[in-house]
């Protein structure tokens, strides 16, 4: 974490601090960051909702015109070297290995962007759309994804027991 960030971190959020936060940024209760993560507060703050998993080398970055906030809602992912620029997140939705959401883009919920997948034009994604393979093909899902509560629950326990955790500020 750098020293001119203002960061507000959940009590029960777990966050490495080899993970990287820049500019001002809220994370809610129960969210995991792990090491090398990136979440930058560029142009605006970033408000993270609870129970969110940011994967190792994932970067979250608000590019929004004026200043305006980056709202990210419940039970996201980001895996490992995805990068997440999308105006807005909703809840529930799974950004794959190495994909990329651009800044124009806004995702609602249930949302699944497939490894090395991109969705960077002004759009607003569709609830439970799934883009995935080489051609980005996008279908509509019957369901939202499955939320990861377990996965989740272990990492709680197990990451303060291997890295150093950020204190808390709420």
């Amino acid at each position: 974490m750098t020293a001119e960030a203002k960061i507000t971190l959940a009590p029960d959020a777990v966050i490495c601090t080899e993970a990287i936060l820049t500019g001002t940024v809220t994370i809610g209760a129960g969210t995991v960051v792990h090491p090398a993560a990136e979440i930058r507060a560029t142009n605006g703050p970033i408000v993270m909702a609870e129970n969110n998993n940011v994967e190792e080398l994932a970067v979250i970055e608000n590019l929004n015109p004026d200043g305006e906030t980056m709202f990210i809602g419940r039970d996201n992912v980001f895996e490992v070297s995805s990068m997440v620029q999308a105006a807005r997140i909703g809840n529930n939705n799974v950004f794959g290995v190495r994909c990329f959401v651009g800044p124009q883009t806004t995702v609602t919920n249930g949302c699944s962007v497939g490894v090395k997948c991109r969705a960077t034009m002004k759009e607003v994604l569709p609830e439970n759309v799934v883009i995935y393979g080489e051609t980005q093909t996008r279908r509509t899902a019957s369901e939202p994804p499955l939320i990861q509560s377990g996965q989740l629950e272990y990492l709680r326990k197990v990451l303060p027991s291997f890295h150093y955790l950020a204190k808390r500020t709420s």
